[in-house]
């Protein structure tokens, strides 16, 4: 295994060690970082290096993955290992503050990535070479991506956009959230003038401009700019197409036809593995997989949300398993990365399951939601052999274009870390979790996590918490 390992001096000094799945070549060590940007070859190997930090930034313990998901009515969690505390308070909402280790994690995960980001671009404004600005393009397309999850989560956050000193570290405030969108903005921007399409991509899961279209299109969503939203889309509509729903989970059909950002990884405990099957199947369960994590396992509202003929929900969750005792377990528990093939790496399977972060079926719903034309939700629709909206069988429920949109993106994209994200972006979430079998009452202001106390204690001056923490 590779590991590129970086000082990092924005908000803390921390290390990263990145796996080789994205990059196979030597590593990059801070010792030797101010003689080895120099050659067009050197800076590909520092972009590539990059991606490495979707492993993390995307893994099944990540910030998606426990705001994105976690937080919401589709998913609860069974974890028993570490700081069960600080899961919980994802889960339930409660006990949730400034001093949660998975806060701090998350914080630290982002802000190093992003330095690393922020190096490649100013040791290559220094160094002219062919393949320059589309290697800048994609470092940018993940700082946008960072920045738009980072933003979500917190509001108000510091932005960082050059390397930092220590000093200079400490004296950078939090950016207001405005701005920090007009920089995702700016960002996605340059991508997609600056990087080939989907089919021309430089490797195999690299950033393109199509993922970087569609990425801008559901920030200009987030930000309520429906109409750029809308003519951003567009650029991607009907340049890939919907695959079988169980296409999407086979391990042998992976970067297929609808795919548009997809982490790459490989299975075998020698490898860039996936760890989803294992942390997201039951608990200590012994039969399924080795062990199982019981994170994020899917709760009664997600179930219940599908309907009777939705071809989705058993290719998405299983309903209960049967133990080493012959007992029947009823836990509902999500099978998108199922892979029974996974070699074991100690009580953990190493899996082959790829990550995607964005697919064709996000721009159609994204594009009805823009526009409020049934159209692009029906083609989703088609797919999963249901009734069109606005046909008499539709379910009555959904009687409106913006819980129509609601409801297919919690089923399309069941687990997959969006729903949060969505119910926030919407203004449902407070509703919606009040009417979950969670039943939680929340404010506005809580739907922003704290900002680590940490951070503020290291800037008391400087970096003021979010105010439902105060």
């Amino acid at each position: 295994m590779n590991k590129i390992n970086y000082i990092i001096v924005a908000f803390s000094i921390l290390i990263l060690a990145g796996c080789n799945s994205f990059l196979d070549r030597s590593p990059i060590s801070n010792a030797n970082e101010n003689i080895f940007y120099q050659t067009e070859e050197d800076f590909i190997v520092a972009v590539d290096a990059a991606y490495n930090s979707l492993y993390t930034l995307y893994g099944p313990e990540s910030l998606p993955s426990f705001f994105g998901e976690l937080m919401s009515d589709n998913a609860y969690s069974d974890n028993n290992v570490g700081n069960v505390k600080d899961y919980e308070a994802f889960d339930t909402h409660i006990g949730m503050d400034p001093s949660n280790s998975l806060v701090l994690s998350f914080w630290n995960d982002y802000y190093k990535s992003i330095f690393i980001i922020n190096n490649i671009l100013s040791k290559s404004s220094n160094v002219d070479f062919g393949s320059k600005m589309p290697l800048q393009a994609e470092v940018r397309f993940l700082r946008a991506l960072y920045y738009f999850d980072m933003v979500r989560a917190w509001g108000d956050i510091p932005l960082v956009l050059t390397p930092l000193s220590v000093s200079e570290a400490l004296k950078q405030p939090r950016t207001r959230q405005k701005e920090v969108y007009e920089a995702i903005i700016d960002d996605l921007k340059f991508a997609a003038g600056n990087l080939p399409d989907k089919a021309r991509e430089r490797f195999v899961g690299a950033a393109n401009a199509d993922a970087a279209n569609t990425l801008l299109g559901k920030v200009y969503l987030t930000t309520g700019n429906k109409s750029e939203a809308e003519k951003t889309l567009k650029q991607v509509y009907k340049k890939f197409s919907l695959v079988p729903y169980a296409d999407l989970w086979d391990t042998s059909k992976k970067n297929g036809a609808e795919s548009i950002f997809e982490i790459q990884y490989k299975g075998g405990k020698a490898n860039p593995y996936s760890s989803y099957w294992a942390m997201f199947s039951p608990l200590e369960n012994k039969v399924l997989t080795a062990w199982g994590a019981g994170l994020n396992q899917a709760s009664e509202d997600l179930w219940n949300s599908y309907e009777p003929e939705d071809i989705r929900r058993d290719l998405s969750i299983q309903n209960g398993y049967i133990s080493s005792t012959d007992e029947f377990i009823n836990v509902k528990y999500c099978i998108k990365w199922r892979d029974l093939d996974a070699e074991l790496n100690n009580r953990r399977e190493a899996s082959d399951n790829n990550f995607i972060i964005l697919r064709y079926a996000d721009v159609l719903l994204m594009l009805t939601e823009a526009t409020g034309d049934p159209a692009y939700l029906n083609e989703v629709r088609d797919r999963a052999g249901l009734p069109h909206y606005g046909d008499a069988r539709y379910p009555s429920q959904y009687n409106t274009i913006a819980l129509a949109c609601e409801h297919e993106r919690q089923v399309e994209f069941a687990l997959e870390f969006h729903r949060w994200f969505d119910l926030i972006r919407t203004g449902r979430a407070i509703s919606v979790l009040k009417n979950s079998l969670k039943n939680v009452t929340i404010t506005e202001k809580q739907l922003l996590l704290p900002i680590p106390l940490e951070v503020v204690s290291q800037n008391p001056t400087i970096i003021v918490q979010n105010e439902a923490y105060l």
